[in-house]
């Protein structure tokens, strides 16, 4: 006994002691009224000092682990803890799960999809990259705001959110065009939980949703989710294909619209301004509220702003916004919001308490104080820099390497590449991962089963050379395959 006592550095070793100790008594290890050994022994025996030993046992006293009799020494408590089993039996929750959980498994293509080893060049994610993260002033911006009012942000917050943050969004919004009287902002745990809230409170008297398609595959699990059937609509070189969309609500009718009109995930679209207008006159010509995906805006690397749908549409409040930084800067600050109806927000806000309570004050304060501080505009300017460099780059590579048929991708994290019809990029990708790189295969974005022979190639967090290497390696075998 007492010999698998491991030190872990950088924990107060008493814890580890008082820990260690607990298990012993748990598992049965120490008996009730058993005497411990004393402090001196245990100090030497575990190879601590013994004022960590005297801690570690007035810890445990204090859980009711252990008591002290006077001039005699510490013992095990009579019922320790835990101490008392009850007859076990074995279910198999696999006949307990409903149909929502058979289906989000289903569809969680994480747990199925291919890890990458050590060593693999990845293309599958478009997360920002994380050496381009602005530690300093993140640093500074959380002690500023703790130093301002650490006791409340530590505490429960408000489900609607932290009122500086909102107050701020709603200012930005505004600059971009976005006309705010009779709306209003509900912050979320980022976009995902926005969007799952927004489905979860809209009528389902069609059960039907139209999108773009592809679309982001994210909206895709949470609308089949929510019980949504969904119509895709094919894209063109400037977003959606307004004349199939017009013969789709011709059709059928439609509870709401999902459309991602910027760096659109994942073929990287920018639609044109005009036919913003455009699909705006049709919305609201077939009374179809939208959800519009704010996604990537921000990665701008040329051109002007293109306004959001939301701002095209002016007074109105058809429009649902969903937007959050994740992607421009830090994802581990798990913050988005949805701009909508105020009417819509006040029933939203409902739904959020009732689920997670709110959202992290905590997080939602360090991003105000890191906005308020002017830092975004800083931070956008290096990473849309990097990001264009590696765009640029990615872009010169698929010309000069795949035997494409269609490449797009405006900017944003990521290009989509298209190959001739009957090409199957699970086939390239599997050839490619037993070459070390890996990349999406298209498919799991469309909505119709479609895409076999499409990729989408995420850039932002492999380096030049890999990007080279990488993407000769994925022309290099699919012109093998090809024959």
């Amino acid at each position: 006994m007492f010999k698998d006592f491991k030190l872990i550095a950088g924990r107060p070793v008493y814890i580890q002691i008082k820990d260690y100790m607990k298990h012993l008594i748990i598992k049965g290890g120490l008996q009730g009224n058993q005497k411990l050994p004393s402090t001196r022994e245990l100090s030497t025996l575990l190879k601590v000092s013994r004022n960590s030993v005297i801690s570690a046992y007035a810890e445990l006293e204090d859980d009711g682990f252990a008591y002290a009799v006077q001039g005699q020494g510490s013992y095990v408590a009579p019922t320790p803890l835990g101490s008392e089993t009850i007859s076990s039996w074995t279910m198999d929750w696999k006949t307990r799960i409903n149909d929502h959980a058979r289906l989000a498994e289903d569809l969680d293509i994480m747990k199925r999809g291919i890890r990458a080893e050590k060593g693999t060049i990845s293309f599958t994610s478009i997360a920002p990259d994380e050496s381009l993260f602005d530690l300093d002033n993140v640093k500074r911006s959380f002690m500023d705001r703790m130093s301002v009012e650490g006791n409340v942000l530590l505490n429960y917050g408000y489900a609607k959110g932290y009122k500086p943050l909102i107050d701020y969004l709603k200012q930005y919004m505004e600059h971009k065009g976005v006309e705010m009287k009779g709306k209003d902002i509900l912050i979320t745990n980022g976009f995902t939980e926005g969007f799952d809230i927004v489905l979860s409170v809209l009528s389902k008297k069609n059960g039907s949703v139209i999108c773009e398609n592809p679309t982001h595959h994210t909206a895709i699990k949470n609308l089949k989710l929510n019980g949504f059937e969904i119509t895709g609509i094919p894209m063109e070189r400037d977003g959606i294909d307004l004349v199939e969309l017009e013969k789709a609500l011709q059709e059928q009718a439609f509870d709401c619209a999902y459309f991602v009109p910027s760096y659109h995930n994942p073929t990287g679209i920018v639609m044109s301004p005009e036919k913003r207008q455009r699909l705006m006159k049709l919305m609201n010509r077939y009374q179809i509220p939208v959800i519009e995906d704010g996604f990537n805006e921000e990665l701008r690397y040329s051109g002007s702003h293109v306004a959001p749908l939301i701002a095209a549409a002016g007074s109105g409040n058809s429009v649902i916004y969903l937007g959050s930084f994740s992607k421009v800067l830090f994802p581990g600050l798990r913050v988005g919001w949805v701009l909508a109806d105020q009417e819509l927000i006040y029933s939203l806000e409902s739904v959020k308490r009732a689920r997670t309570i709110h959202t992290s004050t905590l997080d939602q304060s360090i991003l105000y104080q890191y906005l308020l501080g002017g830092h975004l505009e800083k931070y956008l300017k290096k990473a849309r820099a990097e990001y264009k460099r590696k765009y640029e780059l990615t872009l010169q590579c698929c010309k000069e390497f795949i035997p494409y048929t269609a490449l797009s991708g405006d900017g944003g994290l990521h290009l989509f590449v298209t190959f001739a019809e009957g090409f199957n990029t699970r086939t390239l990708l599997a050839a490619c991962h037993e070459q070390g790189v890996i990349f999406t295969a298209g498919d799991i974005f469309f909505t119709d089963g479609k895409g076999q022979n499409t990729i989408r190639i995420g850039f932002s967090r492999v380096t030049d050379e890999d990007i080279r290497k990488g993407i000769e390696i994925i022309g290099r075998t699919a012109r093998q395959l090809m024959g």
